[in-house]
């Protein structure tokens, strides 16, 4: 079966994961034994003391016992040195014995049991040397005579011989279990190598295997690029050919166009012109107004093909741009009758070319509303601001310091409203009128998606 990349990737991946654990299996034995080793060691040290504390122990009682005798046989002074030394050492050494067996639980009441005998004993054989030096023999062996010193004395012997024979066990088991560690740490190391020399077998095999398979392919792949190349020579002209008739359709395709773009802008331009001539011969306001609305929004269509045809791009306006020449004629078309100060802040933003349309009516509606309602006794300033949001979406707001929308009925037809609310809806935006006492903001929240 022929060895693909994947299957390649894939099976050097797992021989690697395989060597991996192998190796992590060595490594942690060795920590792990290691590890083992030196409480083992630690261990071992305790029990050798704990036998080398019983041994010494016993010798200084029998010492002390042995020179205790002497001074109750002979009343010889000389005697009690020794006992005195013996007798010290031993209490000090029985004092440690209960810390020495805390790793042996069972051993702390017998090391506990023999601090209390020995206690014992040597009060018994303090009294003898008591009675002695008083002079006061006949009580002195009497105390000897009651055997309570021998009795003591041989439990004392039975404990410290317990002892050492927990201790001689445990450095058995502790030597048993060291030398196990031992072979286990052999063993590991041993089938641990095994599998990692068997990974890398395995990866080197696989690894030649594909390298064959590869040589061979390549032998393959160059007769059949030997045979492609004529076939993409030939297909090469052919598609040079193409290019160059599709380049000429999409010169022609651009060039109409523009064309197109243009002519839409001139007859806009015509119509406006027209519309405008209306106007001025128009003897009724109301008509006047009228029209003279109608011309304002015809311009802000128009306004969006004369960018599209003296632009690059056919599919996007630059919104900044194209507000501004917009707001600029707007006020130019007010000549004389400057009801309002416009002023606007516009960040650099591109919109679709269908959505800037809709985009400039709302905002040639907003200006022309505040330019009637906003000031009807004065003149007053107008911000047109357009900002770019954080989420994809912009915010285009109309803003001025008059008398509000105030709480009675809606002036003017509602033509406007209506207008402004079908564009919003096309540029799936949320219209939102704000009082800012004094004066109204209009804004328009919308994606740029749109």
């Amino acid at each position: 079966m022929p060895t693909n990349v994947r299957t390649l990737v894939r099976s050097q991946i797992l021989f690697i994961a395989v060597g991996v654990l192998a190796l992590l299996a060595i490594v942690s034995a060795a920590f792990w034994l290691d590890d083992r080793y030196g409480t083992i060691a630690s261990q071992i040290l305790d029990a050798r003391d704990l036998k080398s504390a019983s041994v010494d122990l016993g010798a200084l009682i029998q010492r002390a016992e042995s020179s205790q005798r002497g001074f109750l046989y002979t009343e010889n002074e000389i005697y009690l040195a020794p006992y005195d030394l013996a007798k010290e050492a031993a209490l000090r050494d029985i004092n440690t014995l209960p810390s020495r067996g805390e790793a042996y639980a069972d051993l702390v009441p017998v090391a506990e049991r023999l601090k209390q005998v020995i206690t014992d004993k040597f009060a018994e054989m303090d009294e003898g040397i008591r009675l002695t030096r008083s002079r006061e023999r006949s009580e002195a062996l009497d105390l000897v005579l009651t055997n309570r010193g021998k009795a003591l004395m041989d439990e004392a012997m039975v404990y410290i011989n317990g002892l050492s024979l927990a201790a001689d066990r445990r450095l058995t088991s502790l030597v048993s279990e060291q030398t196990a560690n031992t072979l286990w740490q052999r063993l590991v190391s041993i089938v641990g190598a095994a599998v990692v020399a068997a990974a890398a077998f395995a990866a080197l095999f696989t690894i030649i295997r594909y390298a064959r398979e590869l040589s061979r392919a390549h032998i393959m792949l160059s007769a059949a690029n030997t045979q492609l190349e004529t076939k993409v020579a030939n297909r090469t002209a052919d598609l040079a050919k193409s290019t160059e008739e599709m380049r000429t359709a999409k010169d022609r395709a651009e060039s109409l166009v523009l064309e197109v773009n243009h002519r839409v802008a001139n007859s806009l331009a015509i119509v406006s012109s027209l519309i405008g001539l209306q106007a001025n011969a128009s003897g009724d306001a109301s008509t006047k107004t009228a029209l003279t609305e109608t011309q304002s929004r015809i311009q802000a269509v128009a306004l969006v093909h004369q960018r599209l045809y003296s632009s690059d791009n056919v599919t996007e306006v630059a919104l900044d741009d194209y507000l501004r020449s917009l707001l600029d004629q707007f006020q130019t078309t007010m000549g004389d009758d400057k009801r309002i100060s416009l002023s606007y802040h516009l960040e650099p933003i591109s919109l679709r070319t269908d959505a800037t349309v809709n985009l400039g009516v709302i905002a040639a509606e907003w200006v022309m509303n505040a330019a009637k309602y906003a000031y009807p006794e004065r003149v007053g300033p107008v911000r047109v601001n357009l900002t770019r949001g954080v989420e994809g979406d912009a915010l285009l707001s109309v803003e001025d310091d008059g008398v509000g929308r105030g709480t009675g009925s809606a002036q003017g037809t509602g033509l406007g409203s209506r207008i402004v609310k079908a564009m919003a809806t096309a540029l799936r935006g949320r219209v939102e009128y704000v009082d800012r006492n004094p004066g109204l903001s209009a804004r328009l929240a919308f994606p740029l998606s749109a």
